[in-house]
């Protein structure tokens, strides 16, 4: 299983603070699951969103996850 845990933006467009989902491959095949379960809100989120998994920032989407990987969805903040 994978825990999904959404900030911010991404919280309001999923409609959840947290899900899990079975393990998936890459970080591109969980959005693309995201975006179909949630709709096009939390897919424009995702589209614009940094990852952290496992607490490491992901910025390749084609890199293999871990099975039992946490998946923080950061979206953009305003503000510094």
């Amino acid at each position: 299983m994978v825990t999904i845990r959404y900030f911010a933006g991404a919280r309001a467009a999923a409609g959840a603070a947290e899900e899990r989902l079975p393990a998936v491959a890459t970080l591109d095949e969980l959005t693309g699951l995201l975006a179909q379960r949630h709709g096009p809100r939390l897919a424009a989120v995702l589209a614009a969103a940094s990852f952290l998994v496992d607490g490491q920032s992901w910025r390749d989407r084609t890199r293999p996850l871990p099975a039992q990987a946490v998946v923080d969805v950061l979206p953009p903040f305003a503000g510094g």
